[in-house]
């Protein structure tokens, strides 16, 4: 796209994902980058005159060659851990590779997560107006942004990302603070714990690129029952997944059992809440006038409910902590699950 085309001072818009980064300008439908929010360094000598330039790889670059490199994610549960690659990363967004554009020309509204550390807010404040020289800033809630996009100023949104999972009660437009609810369970510890039940079952991924691989099986393979204590599923139910070397791996009963992570923590001693768990709590620390309203308005975003059969098992558990006879239903974009 031509920087001359963008409209001068239109909103540059940052999702700041801890797995995945998205960006684009104010009013366009879609993102204009979208790429995996990691930095890659090489781990390898470079032995040869004209080889792969560079000792800092992000974006597609970094995805290409990820075997030859060290993955490191600069955010973790939703906080930057490593302000310089996350200042790199960001850098990377406005370079004729992406956006193409100039930072000081353009106002930033940029995502988090609810109860992130202030300090989080204010380095990142600090790095746009100091070193991208940005007109204005407006850090927002990403889950106050889900609803938004659905054209609703009443719901509660449940947001289960790669590091961080929330849900956000919000009323006729007002956030409900006190309400909101939190757990640092997500995508990335359901990758990790898929790479442990690989592991039991002979596969072996050790490296931080090969942990991307394992992040694909999950995303390609993996599901929610609906009972998993009543009605586990038959191993004949098999999905083969081809690796890039070739080879097939069949991730057998690690399918189902991987996700299940999400709705019990416990199956790695995690004492947090579920997600199912902390969508009904956040509704019943809401006034109880605003409950009815809230189980009828719930509204799903973030990768992490991408699982198939998600939806059903998310209704399926609430139900059972919802008062008696309550409506339930679970929007996500044109699909409405409900009870």
């Amino acid at each position: 796209m031509d920087h001359y085309n963008v409209i001068a001072n239109q909103p540059v818009v940052i999702d700041n994902g801890s797995g995945v980064i998205k960006a684009g300008f104010a009013g366009d439908q879609v993102p204009k980058c979208h790429f995996a929010n990691y930095v890659g360094r090489p781990k390898h000598v470079r032995v040869m005159a004209g080889a792969l330039e560079g000792d800092i790889f992000i974006g597609s670059i970094a995805q290409e060659h990820r075997g030859l490199l060290n993955i490191r994610y600069p955010m973790e549960h939703g906080i930057v851990t490593d302000w310089n690659d996350m200042e790199r990363i960001w850098q990377f967004i406005y370079s004729k590779d992406q956006l193409q554009t100039r930072s000081e020309e353009h106002p930033v509204l940029l995502t988090e997560a609810p109860i992130n550390p202030r300090r989080n807010r204010e380095k990142a404040a600090e790095i746009f107006f100091e070193t991208f020289n940005v007109p204005a800033l407006f850090v927002s809630l990403q889950a106050v942004l889900s609803l938004y996009s659905t054209g609703r100023t009443t719901g509660v949104v449940l947001d289960v990302g790669d590091g961080v999972s929330h849900a956000v009660p919000i009323y006729e437009g007002f956030a409900m603070p006190h309400s909101i609810m939190r757990t640092d369970l997500a995508g990335r510890d359901v990758t990790r714990y898929l790479r442990l039940l690989l592991r039991r079952e002979g596969f072996k991924f050790h490296t931080s690129s090969e942990l991307e691989i394992v992040k694909q099986i999950k995303e390609q393979v993996c599901y929610l029952v609906l009972n998993p204590l009543k009605e586990e599923p038959m191993d004949t139910d098999k999905a083969k997944f081809t690796l890039p070397d070739g080879s097939t791996l069949d991730p057998g009963s690690s399918r189902y059992r991987a996700p299940e992570l999400l709705f019990r923590p416990d199956l790695i001693g995690d004492e947090s809440e579920g997600i199912h768990e902390v969508l009904a709590f956040t509704i019943q620390k809401s006034d109880m006038d605003l409950r009815k309203t809230l189980y009828g308005n719930i509204v799903l975003s973030g990768g992490s409910t991408l699982f198939k059969g998600f939806g059903d098992r998310l209704l399926s558990e609430v139900k059972k902590l919802a008062p008696k006879d309550i409506k339930i239903r679970v929007r996500y974009y044109a699909i409405i699950y409900e009870c």
